[in-house]
């Protein structure tokens, strides 16, 4: 069984798939050269306890600092109202939460109850499970506190980066290049907050793109978990810093909606919408994907490696376009309705029809 093991293994992290020709894994161990610090692939563990402690943090800002700030900025952390206990009702629900006319007929006539009682007991029991208004402006403060920090940390690490001006410096003595301290930390801590993300997903405010949402989590960690193997951090710091500039701005829109504050909510949301477009739809394309897809052949030899990282970055792109027709969708109702009425990731299914009620 060991032996069956070691040979999927060897196979799969063949030096001919990964890396480029004539250089073996040797060549990139972190201690061959004493001048060049190698990304060292046994540190991509320790991300995984880290996400805990950044959960054990976030839980502890939340609790202290975000609801005691949503309090006073007036958002209630009223809970609905409990939908009436009926076993039979429940059942029905616990098999399906859409009922057709037909459906809700019957169960009128089998519980002499009228239509309207057991719709109304329906659209109870929809909703006893909605998140309050606090939980999603604690959820999104965290996540826009974090993008806050993420970004500013990230612009001052790369500023003195020559592959920040000059993109055609993440090839340069490729895959000899030296991994910084910085970059080390900025690399650790961007894998430990997507993979608290693909935890804490399952038990956050459930969104309509949940699915999108876990594959780009997923994607991201394979992404910087196999660039940072194989020595492409550098193409990997560039995609950190172009997606974390729009969050911010999403999740502070969010945040100012939540707190009843409409028309500074509609003008974070016009700025995230403008700054969503320019760096997902025009720097991260024209710029990094055509890099890696047209300079990059030119200046290294190319290893079947190389289709697969580009693949997980056309795959984001993908992502990024289905994003943005949402957000158009957005803005468009928001522009009949005079105001913003949800956002691209909104909080339940049922969000759309409630948005007025937020």
């Amino acid at each position: 069984m060991a032996y069956y093991y070691k040979t999927v293994l060897d196979t799969f992290w063949s030096e001919h798939i990964w890396l480029p020709p004539n250089t073996t894994w040797k060549d990139i161990d972190p201690d061959v050269e004493s001048n060049i610090r190698h990304a060292d692939h046994r540190h991509l563990f320790y991300p995984l306890p880290m996400s805990v402690l950044m959960l054990l943090l976030r839980y502890l800002l939340e609790k202290y600092w975000f609801a005691p700030v949503g309090v006073s900025l007036g958002i209630k952390n009223s809970k609905p109202k409990k939908a009436p206990d009926n076993l039979i009702l429940e059942n029905a629900f616990t098999l399906s939460k859409k009922w057709k006319h037909k459906q809700i007929q019957g169960l009128a006539k089998q519980l002499d109850m009228s239509e309207r009682q057991v719709e109304r007991w329906l659209r109870l029991r929809k909703g006893q499970n909605k998140p309050s208004t606090l939980i999603k402006f604690c959820e999104n403060a965290w996540r826009c506190i974090y993008y806050i920090f993420s970004f500013t940390y990230g612009l001052t690490i790369l500023w003195d980066k020559p592959w920040l001006w000059d993109i055609n410096e993440c090839w340069t003595d490729f895959p000899h290049q030296n991994v910084t301290s910085d970059v080390w930390w900025y690399y650790m801590i961007s894998m430990t907050f997507y993979w608290s993300l693909s935890i804490s997903q399952f038990f956050d405010v459930k969104r309509k793109d949940f699915w999108q949402m876990f594959i780009h989590h997923i994607a991201t960690i394979v992404l910087m978990c196999l660039s940072w193997i194989v020595n492409v951090f550098r193409v990997g710091t560039l995609v950190l810093l172009v997606h974390d500039c729009a969050d911010i701005f999403l999740e502070a829109a969010k945040m100012a909606k939540y707190s009843g504050y409409q028309k500074i909510c509609d003008a974070i949301f016009a700025l995230f919408t403008v700054l969503w477009i320019v760096t997902r739809l025009g720097i991260y394309p024209f710029w990094i994907i055509r890099n890696t897809s047209i300079e990059a052949p030119k200046m290294v030899p190319m290893f079947p490696a190389y289709y697969i990282f580009n693949g997980l970055l056309i795959l984001l792109l993908v992502l990024h376009s289905i994003w943005t027709y949402l957000i158009l969708k957005i803005v468009h109702n928001s522009l009949n309705a005079g105001q913003m009425e949800g956002d691209i990731r909104s909080s339940t299914e049922d969000y759309s029809e409630n948005s007025k009620s937020d």
